[in-house]
């Protein structure tokens, strides 16, 4: 009897240093998404070693320009200003354009970042260099001005012929491993949800993808997130298309979808171009599209954030991608705040306990919400739109207003805030 006790006791105490740790830390500022607004940061905008950023202004590709004002590095375009000068860029490579951005979400109240991770940057011959150290730099920044950051995969490059989600996995045990996100040193500020680490999956249901989402492995990737011992343990956010619930429009007519959907935490519709303030009585269709949705994540078990964006432009980015369609300038105009505005206050007002912002640094698809120039450079070939007479910080400054309202600590106001 005495043996078999001891026996038992040794077996569970081998059981116990065997068993697989889960590497991520519980200690965190911040445990939900619930409360919080948060923006994606794409940070690929690279100064090419010794040479100048954007030289021809026939291979422009962006539409708005930034507020280089307060940076401590930056860059000679092949762009002039109105006086003449040349205009110039940051570099998202250098550690101090990062800490900036952070710095400004302090500032003014941003709760934080979803950084973006392309699916060519998971390859390990991919340029991993490059953005691990953006990554390194903006969760050092994260901590040293205590926003929340995690990681946003995007499946966007994944191809239809081979390829699947494996990647993926490998990348999340990369940046837990070597990268330490969920445990970074000092103030631990990665984004939990339900007390476990986000994870957010974007890209899953469009029609112009080359994927199928049925045979690239998202149930595999989805229950290693959740459920691997080691690497798992996270909530999961999908990013889907806007009519996801319908499965139209936008949105492959594929079932599975919904399966997908109800394996994860959080459902984030892509709203960006699907709403403008150019439609009369568009943000009565915002706010129905919220409620239905809402309404079905509730009786699904699924939490839901809505998506925001200050407005839209490509036309030079258009130039290269639709030749034979080139958009225009401007085509959903900001109208100074108006249209954020009226996005922010709908969909808090329709139930949201959490907003996601498309997109914080974002000047290619005119979407960006950190400091812009209303003065941009002048050209006969590119076309930039501007801040509509603004300061350079008040979509910054409108988003923290926001903050505070999602949060109750100040009454919601339909009407835009002046600054």
């Amino acid at each position: 009897m005495r043996r078999t006790f001891w026996f038992t006791i040794l077996c569970l105490m081998i059981g116990t240093v065997g068993a697989a740790q889960s590497k991520h830390s519980k200690e965190t500022k911040y445990s939900s998404y619930n409360g919080l607004i948060m923006a994606g940061y794409q940070g690929w905008f690279r100064a090419p070693e010794g040479g100048i950023m954007y030289p021809d202004e026939n291979k422009v590709r962006i539409d708005m320009w930034p507020d280089v004002s307060e940076y401590e590095k930056t860059y000679p375009t092949g762009l002039k200003m109105a006086d003449g000068s040349v205009a110039r860029f940051f570099s998202s490579t250098d550690k101090s354009t990062v800490d900036l951005h952070f710095k400004w979400m302090k500032q003014y109240g941003v709760d934080g970042v979803f950084m973006q991770r392309f699916f060519n940057m998971t390859k390990p011959r991919g340029p991993r260099s490059t953005t691990s150290t953006i990554l390194k730099n903006a969760f050092a920044a994260a901590s040293k001005y205590e926003r929340a950051i995690a990681v946003m995969y995007d499946l966007s490059g994944l191809k239809s012929s081979g390829e699947d989600c494996s990647s993926v996995i490998e990348d999340w045990k990369y940046l837990v491993d070597s990268l330490k996100v969920t445990n970074q040193e000092g103030t631990k500020t990665y984004l939990h949800h339900h007390g476990k680490p986000l994870v957010i999956i974007w890209g899953v249901g469009f029609p112009d993808r080359a994927y199928n989402i049925r045979n690239i492995g998202l149930q595999r990737l989805i229950d290693f997130l959740k459920n691997d011992p080691e690497y798992g343990g996270c909530a999961v956010m999908l990013g889907v298309p806007t009519f996801w619930r319908d499965l139209n429009a936008d949105c492959n007519n594929d079932p599975y979808l919904h399966e997908l959907i109800k394996q994860c935490d959080i459902v984030l519709p892509w709203t960006v171009q699907r709403f403008s303030p150019l439609l009369h009585n568009d943000m009565d269709r915002y706010r129905d599209v919220i409620l239905s949705d809402i309404k079905w994540c509730k009786e699904n078990n699924v939490d839901y954030v809505p998506c925001v964006c200050p407005g839209f432009s490509w036309h030079n980015l258009s130039r290269f991608e639709f030749p034979d369609d080139v958009k225009p300038s401007g085509s959903i105009p900001r109208q100074g705040g108006r249209f954020y505005w009226q996005q922010i206050s709908t969909a808090i007002n329709s139930g949201a306990t959490m907003l996601y912002i498309a997109m914080f640094d974002e000047v290619n698809e005119g979407t960006a919400i950190f400091k812009c120039s209303d003065n941009p450079p002048v050209s006969d070939v590119a076309k930039f739109i501007n801040m509509d007479g603004k300061p350079s910080d008040l979509y910054l400054w409108l988003t923290g207003e926001a903050g505070k309202m999602l949060r109750k600590e100040k009454p919601l106001s339909l009407k835009m805030p002046i600054q």
